[in-house]
């Protein structure tokens, strides 16, 4: 494809100015020395109807929730309302400063202490701070909280392990191990839950609590879930979910009534704001009464009729984040919150859980399924049993066929693994495409396997060196 730098002539603006009237050398004085470059940036020479084509044709090779069906797994890539992107925009939200007075920001401080009200009923907890940015930044946020508790009570270093089901997300043991805990992990039993016996061999007086990806990686919810918090529980430890699934059992079930003392959200996953390429996110945390003297400052309180940021809160862990997290992707979720209502919400995981059982129901009978039975809002098939086609090659593959491929090789306990999870946002249609797809997939990958083990054929680059790629990016022409 050619470049920007490949259009244009010498000459040629996208834009004019006024000459000024200042002269050059007057100009150059007004820029600081070490500012200053001795020859003039290479910039291509273009009018603006070509710059406008160019960006415009880079729009186009670009993949997204707008333009098609995203079945990421564990990522909830579903479609985002322009109603929340609407609100976000509002001048009175997008142009407000984050130094201006309490005084000044009413309206702001109403949204924020609203949108913590409703996520803690939805989370069945009593406290919230919306200031962690991610939902991996919850999870660090939730394991400083936790070092704080033991701390405090004299029981830390002693309880230094931390429990992890090995079909946790990756972030969990890195949050927990960047605090200083010692990640311990869990096998899984043949259905794909913990494995109780090996929790309890586990508990002991030196372990600090257990992270819990709720319903799991696999899709699977943890039936025995209350078991396994009174358990931990019950040795001294505490309870952290993963609420990155919460798309699955929203409107529906409690964490804090399953036991949970620390619950992070994805607002960008579940309450629908834009997400991926690295942002924007919010993982606002909910916690028990046992960590709300911890929680990071300030917080929006409401006195009256009035909202005020409160620091009144002496054991804090701090500030984790600057002002009050990322505040336009709290409004998005507000609005998301607001338009659904409760109904609204049941609903959002009723077609979650529909739409990836019909998927699951289709696709089981192609390509293998390791983990049998209903799921939640996600699955995950296996790539293997296609010949010397592998996963990667069917995820490339089905670019061709215009889907964005389904997560790769995560959960590590699937070999070969596909984790596919469709969403309530997608008709039947697109659904029913995405299954005709795989099995063209399927039956290419045993009949003319280099047509697949070579995709993707359609698409403006080809196969990469994804792991150089991503080591040595070469982000600028030489």
């Amino acid at each position: 494809m050619a470049t920007i730098y490949d259009r244009g002539a010498p000459g040629r603006r996208a834009a004019s100015t006024p000459s000024p009237k200042r002269g050059a050398d007057e100009l150059m004085a007004l820029i600081p020395e070490d500012a200053r470059r001795d020859k003039l940036p290479h910039l291509p020479q273009v009018s603006q109807p070509e710059l406008v084509r160019h960006y415009t044709a880079l729009s186009r090779l670009n993949y997204g929730v707008d333009s098609g069906f995203y079945p990421l797994g564990s990522c909830t890539m579903k479609y985002n309302p322009k109603l929340n992107e609407d609100l976000a925009r509002l001048p009175g939200f997008a142009g407000l400063h984050p130094g201006l007075s309490a005084e000044r920001s009413q309206g702001a401080l109403r949204a924020l202490w609203e949108l913590g009200e409703m996520l803690k009923r939805i989370a069945g907890m009593p406290a919230i701070t919306l200031q962690p940015a991610a939902g991996a930044h919850g999870e660090l946020t939730g394991m400083l909280l936790l070092k704080k508790y033991f701390q405090e009570r004299g029981e830390y270093p002693a309880r230094h392990k931390v429990l992890l089901p090995d079909s946790a997300h990756g972030t969990n043991p890195a949050s927990a191990a960047m605090v200083g805990f010692k990640v311990v992990s869990l096998p899984s039993t043949s259905r794909g839950t913990v494995d109780l016996e090996a929790l309890n061999k586990a508990l002991d007086n030196e372990v600090a609590g257990i992270m819990l990806t709720v319903p799991n990686t696999l899709g699977i919810f943890e039936d025995e879930i209350a078991e396994i918090t009174r358990l931990v529980h019950t040795a001294g430890g505490l309870t952290y979910f993963d609420g990155a699934n919460l798309n699955s059992f929203l409107g529906r079930a409690l964490p804090g009534e399953m036991g949970a003392d620390i619950f992070h959200f994805n607002l960008h996953k579940t309450f629908s704001t834009p997400h991926g390429g690295g942002g924007p996110g919010a993982g606002p945390l909910a916690v028990s009464d046992t960590l709300a003297p911890y929680l990071p400052l300030p917080d929006v309180v409401l006195e009256g009729e009035e909202y005020r940021l409160s620091w009144d809160r002496s054991q804090s862990i701090g500030r984790v984040h600057p002002y009050h997290g990322n505040f336009l992707v709290s409004l998005r979720a507000l609005a998301y919150i607001l338009l659904l209502g409760d109904e609204g919400l049941k609903e959002v995981s009723a077609g979650a859980v529909l739409a990836a059982n019909y998927l699951r129901a289709k696709l089981e009978k192609v390509f293998q399924l390791p983990y049998a039975g209903l799921c939640k809002h996600e699955f995950v098939l296996s790539g293997q049993g296609l010949g010397d086609v592998r996963t990667v090659d069917i995820a490339k593959r089905l670019m061709d066929y215009g889907f964005h491929p389904p997560t790769v090789y995560f959960p590590l306990i699937v070999k070969e693994a596909l984790m596919v999870e469709p969403t309530e946002t997608e008709p039947l249609e697109i659904l029913d495409a995405f299954v005709e797809a795989m099995i063209r997939i399927a039956d290419e990958a045993r009949e003319q396997p280099d047509t697949v083990k070579q995709a993707p054929h359609t698409t403006p680059v080809r196969r990469l060196n994804e792991a150089q790629a991503a080591r040595q990016p070469v982000l600028r022409l030489p």
